[in-house]
Order: C-alpha cells, then sequence, then structure tokens
C-alpha cells in the first residue's frame, strides 16, 4: 500500500510535457495494433467532440426554449399589463425583482448601487444593506447587462429578466449533461440525464414557482463547477484538459458563493466528500488539496466584496477546510501502509473533525457576526432535542419544503424509471468501492490506468466523489424535502451514467464470472441497448404529456389583488406604510414601490421578529395591542387577507392563528384536544364588525373579496 500511495501522490508531480508526449506515442502504438491511423483516429474523436458538443448545447437550448413556452402558456405573459405580470412574482420573488426595477430606474448604476447599500426606502424604520443582506449580485449584473446592451428599445426589463434566468437553466442541464458524458464516455448518457431531469422537473427544480430565487440563479454555476471537478479528477488528464477544468472549478465556485447566501453550506457537503475521497487514498491529494485551496480562496474574496460578511468567516466551510489543510502533513505521513498507519487514519479522521469544530466554536466566540441563530434552533427542533412555542420555529417546520419527503416524491421517481436504475448503479458502485478500499488496506497499489476488462469503476475517483456526493445529498433530501432540489438532478446524472458505462455492466459481470457470453462484448451491447429501451419508453409514455403541457392553455389571474394594487397606487399617499402578511408586502413593494413594515426574508432576525408581531393581526389579542404593535412600525395602513384569517389548512395546527395561539398561550393541548382561552376574540374577525373599540383605531378604506384594507388612526377617537 506504501508504494501504490507513494505513486498515487507523484502523478501530479510529473512533468506536463513529458505525459503529453507520451500519451500520443502509446496511442499510436494502439492504433497500430488495431490497423488504425492516427489521423483517423484524430478525425473519430473531433466527429465524438464536434457532435457530443452539439447534442449538449443543443439540450441546454431546447430546454430554456421549453421553459419559456411553458411560462408563457401558464401566465399569459405577453397579453398581460405591466402590473399583471409583477403580480405573478411571488414572496420573496417579488421582493428580487423589485430591486431589479429599481436599479434600472436609477439615474446611474453607480447612484443605484449607492441606494441599495444604504435602503431606507423599502422598510420603516430600518436601513438595510440589501445588495449584503438579500444577495442582489443577480439583480446588478441583470440591469447592467440590460443597460450595456442596449436592449431598452428592442426588449422589456421583465422579459430580459427571466430570460437570463431560463438561459441559466438551459447551462445548467448542459453542465448535467457534460458531467455524465465525461463519466461514462458517451454522449448517450448526457441525453438520458436530461431526459430524467425534464420528465422529473417538479422535483428536480423550483423554476416553475420561483424564478427570481436565489438556487436558480446560482445551482447552474454550481452544476458547472462540478461538471468540471469531475474532469478535474479524473486520472491520466492531459496537462492543458487539467488547466482548463482548474480554472472552470476556480470561477465557477467563486461566482456560485456570490450568487446565493447558502452556498457555502452546499460546498460544505463538497467538501466532506472530497475529504472522504482523499482518506481512503482514491483521489490524488495534490488535486484534492487545490480544491480546496479554491475554497479558500473563494471564500475570502467573498467576504471582502459581500460587504465584509462576517457569516463566511464562521461558515463551517471554512473551519473544516482550514483544519484540513493544517492536518495535511500528517495525512502525507499516514499512507505508509503499516497497521499503526491504518490505526493512525482513524486518529487522523477524528483529528480533522476535532479541529474543524474547534476552530469553529473559536471563531463564533470571537469574531461579530449575524449568523442565522434561528437555523441552529430549528434543527435542534427538526432532530427532536428541543420543543419550543416560538411562533416562527413552528411555522418553518410546518413548510412543505421543511418536512420529510413524500410518498408522491419517491413514486414520481419510480413512475419515470429514474430511482429504481439510480439504486442498481448505486449498489454496484458500492460495492466496487468497498473492493477497493478492501484492496487498498491489503496494500494493494491503484491502477494507473483502469481498462474495460479490469472490471473496477470503484477505482476512478470522479466516480467515488459522485457516489459520495449523491449520499449526502440523499441523506438531507429524506430529511427535507426543499432538498431533493439540489439531489434529484445529480441522481439524473449518475443513474444515466450507469446504465450507459460499459464499466458498470462490466464490473456486474466480473462478480457474476459470466462464461456463456463474452463479458466485453455484452457491456458494450448492454451499454447502447438498455439506455436506448428506457429512452423510447420514456418518449412513449411521457412526451405526450409535455407537449400537452406546451399546447394547453393554463391561466392565472388574481383579480382581487389586481384591483388592491390599483387602489394603492391611486388613493394611498406617497409616505405611507402598509402592514400585513410578509408575502403580500413583497408584492406591495413590487407592484407599487411604497414602503412596508415586513418582508418575506427569513435570513434576518429582525425581520422575522417583526413578521411574528405583525402576524398577530390574526391573533386573539385587542386592538390597542395590535394598534401598539403597528404603530411602533411607523405603519399607517393595515391589510387583512381573508385567506389566512378563514384558513383551512391540511395540516392540524399549521395555519397561521392556530400557530399564533400556541405561541400566545391562547390553546393548551391535552391528549389531543385543544382548549382556547382568550377574552378577546380573533382581531381579523372582530375588525370586520366595525364596532368600539375597533372603530377607534382603525377606519376601513377599501375591501374586496380577499383584502380589507383599514387606515390606522393617528387620532383615537373613543366613541361608543
Amino acid at each position: 500500500m506504501s508504494s501504490g500511495a507513494a505513486d498515487l501522490r507523484q502523478r501530479k508531480k510529473q512533468n506536463c510535457s513529458e505525459s503529453d508526449k507520451m500519451a500520443p506515442e502509446q496511442r499510436n502504438k494502439e492504433n497500430s495494433k488495431l490497423g488504425r491511423s492516427p489521423k483517423y483516429m484524430l478525425i473519430q474523436r473531433f466527429a465524438k467532440l464536434f457532435f457530443g458538443c452539439l447534442a449538449a448545447v443543443t439540450s441546454g437550448m431546447m430546454y430554456a426554449v421549453y421553459l419559456s413556452t411553458y411560462h408563457e402558456r401558464k401566465f399569459w405573459f405577453s397579453s398581460r399589463q405591466e402590473l399583471e405580470r409583477e403580480i405573478t412574482f411571488q414572496g420573496d420573488s417579488a421582493v428580487y425583482y423589485s430591486f431589479y426595477k429599481e436599479l434600472l430606474k436609477a439615474p446611474s448604476f453607480e447612484r443605484g448601487v449607492y441606494e441599495l447599500t444604504h435602503n431606507n426606502k423599502t422598510v420603516s424604520l430600518k436601513t438595510i444593506n440589501a445588495v449584503q443582506q438579500m444577495t442582489l449580485y443577480p439583480e446588478l449584473i441583470a440591469s447592467v447587462l440590460y443597460q450595456a446592451s442596449g436592449s431598452e428599445e428592442v426588449i422589456e426589463p421583465v422579459y430580459f429578466y427571466i430570460g437570463i434566468v431560463f438561459g441559466l437553466q438551459g447551462i445548467y442541464v448542459t453542465a448535467l449533461f457534460v458531467t455524465s458524458w465525461v463519466m461514462s464516455g458517451t454522449w448517450l448518457a448526457g441525453m438520458l440525464t436530461v431526459a430524467w431531469f425534464i420528465i422529473n422537473r417538479t422535483d428536480t427544480t423550483r423554476i416553475d414557482y420561483s424564478i427570481p430565487s436565489r438556487e436558480n440563479w446560482a445551482l447552474p454555476y454550481f452544476a458547472c463547477q462540478v461538471a468540471a471537478l469531475t474532469g478535474y479528477l479524473k486520472k491520466n488528464l492531459n496537462c492543458s484538459a487539467e488547466k482548463f477544468c482548474y480554472l472552470l472549478v476556480n470561477a465557477s465556485t467563486y461566482t456560485f458563493m456570490m450568487m446565493w447566501e447558502y452556498s457555502h453550506y452546499l460546498l460544505f457537503v463538497q467538501a466532506i466528500s472530497l475529504f472522504l475521497l482523499d482518506s481512503f487514498a482514491l483521489a490524488q491529494t495534490e488535486k484534492v488539496h487545490e480544491v480546496y485551496k479554491i475554497y479558500l480562496f473563494s471564500l475570502f474574496l467573498g467576504y471582502l466584496l459581500q460587504f465584509e460578511n462576517s457569516t463566511l468567516l464562521v461558515s463551517p466551510l471554512l473551519s473544516f477546510v482550514a483544519a484540513l489543510m493544517l492536518s495535511k502533513c500528517l495525512q502525507m505521513n499516514m499512507k505508509k501502509g503499516t497497521f499503526m498507519s491504518r490505526l493512525l487514519k482513524i486518529m487522523y479522521i477524528y483529528l480533522v473533525l476535532t479541529v474543524a469544530v474547534t476552530l469553529n466554536f473559536l471563531l463564533k466566540m470571537f469574531v461579530p457576526h449575524k449568523e442565522n441563530e434561528h437555523l441552529l434552533k430549528f434543527i435542534e427542533v427538526k432532530l427532536g432535542l428541543n420543543t419550543t412555542k416560538n411562533f416562527t420555529m413552528n411555522w418553518l417546520l410546518c413548510q412543505e419544503s421543511l418536512q420529510a419527503p413524500s410518498q408522491d416524491f419517491f413514486l414520481r421517481l419510480t413512475q419515470s424509471s429514474l430511482l429504481p436504475f439510480y439504486i442498481l448503479v448505486l449498489i454496484i458502485c458500492l460495492f466496487s468501492i468497498t473492493q477497493v478500499i478492501f484492496r487498498r488496506i491489503c496494500g494493494e497499489p491503484l491502477k494507473e490506468t483502469v481498462k474495460l476488462e479490469d472490471g473496477r469503476i470503484g477505482e476512478r475517483p470522479e466516480i467515488v466523489y459522485h457516489v459520495i456526493h449523491t449520499i449526502l445529498l440523499g441523506c438531507l433530501a429524506m430529511c427535507l424535502e426543499g432538498m431533493k432540489y439540489l439531489w434529484t438532478p445529480y441522481v439524473c446524472m449518475l443513474a444515466a451514467f450507469g446504465v450507459c458505462s460499459p464499466e458498470l455492466w462490466m464490473t456486474l459481470f466480473k462478480w457474476l464470472r459470466l462464461k456463456a457470453v463474452h463479458p466485453i462484448l455484452l457491456a458494450l451491447i448492454l451499454s447502447m441497448a438498455v439506455p436506448t429501451i428506457i429512452g423510447f419508453s420514456l418518449w412513449k409514455e411521457f412526451f405526450p404529456r409535455i407537449m400537452t403541457e406546451l399546447t394547453e392553455l393554463q391561466e392565472f389571474y388574481d383579480p382581487d389583488t389586481v384591483e388592491l394594487m390599483t387602489w394603492i397606487k391611486r388613493q394611498a399617499p406617497v409616505a405611507a406604510v402598509f402592514a400585513g402578511s410578509p408575502q403580500l408586502m413583497g408584492v406591495i413593494k413590487l407592484c407599487t414601490g411604497w414602503m412596508v413594515s415586513s418582508l418575506p426574508l427569513y435570513n434576518d432576525d429582525d425581520l422575522l421578529k417583526r413578521n411574528e408581531n405583525i402576524y398577530q393581526i390574526y391573533s386573539k389579542r385587542s386592538a390597542e395591542d395590535i394598534y401598539k404593535i403597528l404603530t411602533s412600525y411607523k405603519a399607517n395602513f393595515l391589510v387583512i387577507e381573508d385567506s389566512i384569517c378563514n384558513e383551512v389548512g391540511p395540516v392540524r395546527g399549521c395555519r397561521v392563528k392556530d400557530l399564533l395561539d400556541i405561541a400566545n398561550g391562547h390553546v393548551v393541548c391535552e391528549e389531543d384536544d385543544n382548549y382556547a382561552y382568550s377574552k378577546y376574540g380573533r382581531f381579523c374577525h372582530e375588525i370586520k364588525m366595525n364596532y368600539s373599540p375597533y372603530v377607534n383605531y382603525f377606519t376601513r378604506v377599501y375591501w374586496n373579496r380577499s383584502y380589507f384594507v383599514y387606515r390606522i388612526n393617528t387620532v383615537i377617537s373613543f366613541q361608543s
């Protein structure tokens, strides 16, 4: 094992020019044995690369066109007025797009950026750095491109904005295509990856529900990073290809970190995958540590360009990578092959984890930070380590994306044949990786070049990385349904790679010891036949459904919200401040530009507290209490939503009013029975009765079927 490990470490240190010279000589010898000229092989390789790239780019473009067409059919975007279009952006999406509008309206880009970094026109009594707090770099880039390209006279801002997002989704699909292609050696795997991705679109992307969300901007860059990392980890990669992959990993990692405030958590999961890969000596240590340096460089740049964002300093990624770098010398001395070194290997893993936890604890002690403490509390409650009556915690626990995945999720993956093939590929790869690890423990070195007839797919470092990565993401997806959008795309990729890879079938046949049929020939046949059969079955079953989606005209129209926004723009004073549910406040901010008292953002403790306080309008509190809460935020108008006030939720105890009653102590739960007690009625019901004391504090100025708007009186009139 010691000689094998030493050889593994020396591969990276070989001169690139020497390896580049040796590769053509080896290929020429193989070609001469097969009776093929180097010119013939060059043309064949170029044709394969050309048609593969053409298929990858075409797949991405077709997916982007598909999304655009589906969006038009769903919302009738081209036939809507601007206000009706903007209403389709809900919740946090409305907030992000509103800042894009503000940037375009600013007299100059510099002035627009300044107003966003010193924003006091969005949330009452609060000046925020919106660029840092809401990660508005996508909007900054989109506004620059829109103005610099001279698109003002060609295309409307909203079409330009969603066009960029749809284009990024096309890049996302192309990156998955390339990753599967690089792993399997055939672009047939890329085609199957794209097919599974689109068919399972409900579980692979949130683009249908929330176009401006940060993950829709960020995950395409992460997919590019994974594709580049896959190529970078491959053995016997020529110097120029390795440098290209390294630079692409650098650029995509940094861009990904700038696009999403939670990106460092996903990179932390990736770092764990690389750590396990390196710990079992299945990859070149130097390459893995180069990726660690990329993490550190990206964190450093992110810290500087995100206005000294201290959250990055206390992130688990920084602590973990720093611990790994500190232990690098120790790790190099561990791979000696003796029993003591194998014992110390376990101690090394323990040491890295201990140092990482200690560093993270010390950083949090000495670095002032505003890391989301509610996330840690949420994890405690989610794991059953604690209980709480806190409204925000219980509201988060009730969100569908933070629940365990439903049976329908697994049923959909099974119906598309994705889950069965993923499990098959995963089992074969895991058994092969286990065999390789056992051989390494016994002192057997890794092969420099793994051939098809060897049947050792577990010796390929890029395969091992993806197996570990999908397992870790899968564990998260089994706990939180929202994590399926990170896991399922790579399930599509790994399953498609497996069924299209002759090496995987050869690995299986090596175990079965086939003698009746030549295993190599059978592996090559199955690697073509199985994906072809899968493709035809998917085409027959799902293609008509996809075409129906594109041809069927849907209708999204919310006249009550349109009427509310129209009334606000025409009747409300320009300096007015509106209070209501955070989701509605985001839409009001986008459609009218008026100041609001809260926003649907959950990465700021102060905003979370505001949301909880303003949600009290649906609780059993007195008119005086509600009046004091609203006036403390300088609110002038209150908007009551009938859908929340009269909500009939499918999950018992998860309605907003139920959670408020629990938090306020107005409900006592004993043996599955709820006992409610409060000397006040529910505020949102009582205020509609127009009797004292409610009319003393609030005056109804507008209403329709869904919304009731009340002016908050500045002079209280105590009338009977």
